[in-house]
């Protein structure tokens, strides 16, 4: 496997750092990978997926969104519609320095927010959500209990994964505002929903909610006894496998 660093221009002119996973031999297809709410490129889930997936001739791109990791901007400025521009601004620079991604892979909200995007990238013949919401409002329930303050005064510190992050209400008023069932319905593309049953962070019922809104071809996959952010290796491993299998009927 070979890995490279990139960087490359996000929706709103911020510098985005990214990795590219590939494989050492020849290159059978492109992916883009989107991370979890607050999280990165690095995480263990999108780091072991992304090199897993190389051994089955699949280079990925995966990237640290706005503000996030090693990617210039505010946080606090960004939200889900600024996390779909970005993944069209890295599907963009694939598509010039690359080829354009085939794959859209996406953990969490990022499996939201590939189901938003994958309408403005025409190369893409096969989607992945792994234990992704159904509405991305579902990431304020995180800070629920902060909810309040943000409406009245505009923005809050909240601590995530144990770290701090500035939420502003413009975050509480996009994420109102998404309309993700009207992108599933139309995705005119191979999806496949990956979910855990006891995922404890975002319950199984949003993988139904997603399939169900979802045309043929569509696929369920259950993830049995895996975490949210598939901690354990062998999880990751397995999710990679089962990727890189679906997807060659369509990539």
């Amino acid at each position: 496997m070979q890995s490279e660093r990139k960087d490359f221009s996000g929706a709103d002119g911020q510098r985005l750092a990214a990795r590219l996973d590939a494989p050492d031999g020849e290159i059978k297809a492109y992916a883009l990978f989107a991370h979890c709410f607050t999280c990165g490129k690095d995480v263990f889930a999108a780091s072991r997926i992304a090199q897993a997936l190389t051994e089955h001739g699949i280079a990925v791109l995966r990237f640290d969104f706005t503000g996030l990791g090693a990617s210039e901007g505010d946080f606090a400025n960004t939200n889900f519609s600024s996390n779909v521009q970005d993944l069209v601004a890295a599907a963009d620079f694939m598509r010039a320095s690359l080829k354009a991604p085939s794959l859209l892979i996406g953990h969490s909200l990022g499996g939201a927010a590939v189901l938003a995007a994958t309408a403005a990238i025409a190369e893409v013949k096969a989607v992945v959500t792994v234990g992704a919401p159904s509405d991305p409002a579902h990431v304020t329930g995180l800070f629920g209990e902060h909810l309040q303050a943000i409406e009245q005064d505009g923005e809050a510190q909240v601590q995530l994964a144990g770290r701090p992050f500035r939420i502003k209400r413009q975050f509480l008023q996009d994420v109102a505002e998404q309309k993700l069932d009207v992108s599933t319905g139309q995705l005119r593309r191979a999806l496949m929903v990956m979910h855990a049953p006891g995922d404890r962070t975002v319950d199984i019922s949003n993988a139904l909610h997603i399939f169900t809104a979802a045309k043929h071809p569509k696929s369920f996959v259950s993830l049995d006894d895996a975490d949210h952010l598939l901690t354990k290796r062998e999880d990751a491993l397995w999710v990679a496998g089962m990727i890189a299998a679906w997807s060659a009927r369509y990539i």
